[in-house]
C-alpha cells in the first residue's frame, strides 16, 4: 500500500509540474530517496502510465488518457443531477468544466429548454483567460501559477471584450475570489454571458456555470443566479467527496 501511495504521489507531482519532470525534481518535491523513485518510475513506465523522453526526463504516459476519459464520464454522471437542477432553477444551459493541462475542458452539460440556447460541446477545450469557467478554475490557484498558465497558452482576443493583459487578468482573478464567482461578459463568444463558480473543496479543480444569450442573461439575472450556482457548486463538492 505504501508503494501505491508513493506512485500516485509521484504522478500528481508530475501533473502539477505540467506533465513532465526529472527524477531530481521528483525527489525534491516528494522527499523520497532517488532509488525508491527510480524503482516506482520503472514500474509506471513498464505499464504505460509514465514515459521516458529522449532528454531522460519523464512524462505522463498514454495509458492515463483512457483512465481520464472514464473518470470524466463518471464525473459527468455524478454532476448531471446538479446541473439539471441549475437548468430547472435558472432556465439556462449548465456546464461542468475542469483544467486539462493548461486548457479548460467541458466534461458535462445539461442544455437549456429554450430554442435559442448555448451549445458548448462536451469535450471542447478552450483557453482559460477568456472563459468564465477558466477564470473560476484559475482563481483557485495562486497569482503566479495562474499567470504562468496563461503565459504558456497566450492570451489572444476571442472577442473585443477578451482580457488580454496579464495585469488586468490578475485583477480579474482577485475580483472572482472576492465575490465568489466569475463572469464571462461576451469574452469567449459575442453575445453570450456566463456565470461560473469554482467547486471549492472538490477532489480536483472544477467549475460549474450557466450561460446564455445576453438578452436573457442580463445583469439582474447574474445577480440572481450567482448564489444559486454557488449553492450548486457546494452541493456538488459534497457529493463528490462522499463518492471518494
Amino acid at each position: 500500500m505504501q508503494s501505491l501511495d508513493r506512485a500516485f504521489s509521484l504522478l500528481e507531482i508530475m501533473a502539477e509540474a505540467g506533465g513532465e519532470t526529472s527524477l531530481s525534481q521528483l525527489a525534491e518535491s516528494s522527499g523520497l530517496p532517488l532509488p525508491t523513485i527510480h524503482r516506482i518510475i520503472r514500474t509506471l513506465v513498464g505499464n504505460g502510465y509514465v514515459r521516458q523522453l529522449p532528454s531522460r526526463r519523464y512524462a505522463l504516459g498514454p495509458r492515463l488518457i483512457g483512465l481520464g476519459d472514464k473518470a470524466s464520464q463518471m464525473l459527468g454522471t455524478w454532476a448531471r443531477p446538479h446541473l439539471a437542477q441549475l437548468v430547472e432553477d435558472l432556465g439556462e444551459t449548465a456546464n461542468l468544466a475542469m483544467l486539462d493541462g493548461d486548457k479548460v475542458i467541458y466534461v458535462a452539460q445539461v442544455p437549456s429548454p429554450h430554442a435559442m440556447r448555448m451549445f458548448t460541446e462536451v469535450g471542447r477545450r478552450v483557453l482559460p483567460h477568456s472563459a468564465g469557467v477558466g477564470k473560476a478554475l484559475l482563481s483557485q490557484l495562486g497569482d503566479e501559477e495562474a499567470l504562468a498558465t496563461v503565459r504558456r497558452t497566450g492570451m489572444p482576443a476571442a472577442t473585443d471584450r477578451t482580457i488580454t493583459e496579464p495585469e488586468r487578468f490578475v485583477t480579474e482573478l482577485h475580483r472572482v475570489r472576492d465575490q465568489g464567482f466569475a463572469i464571462d461578459d461576451g469574452e469567449q463568444e459575442i453575445g453570450v454571458r456566463c456565470v461560473a463558480v469554482p467547486v471549492t473543496g472538490a477532489p480536483s479543480g472544477m467549475a460549474v456555470s450557466v450561460s446564455g444569450p445576453e438578452a436573457r442573461v442580463s445583469w439582474e439575472f447574474v445577480e440572481r443566479a450567482a448564489p444559486i450556482v454557488q449553492r450548486c457548486a457546494a452541493m456538488l463538492a459534497t457529493d463528490l467527496n462522499n463518492q471518494a
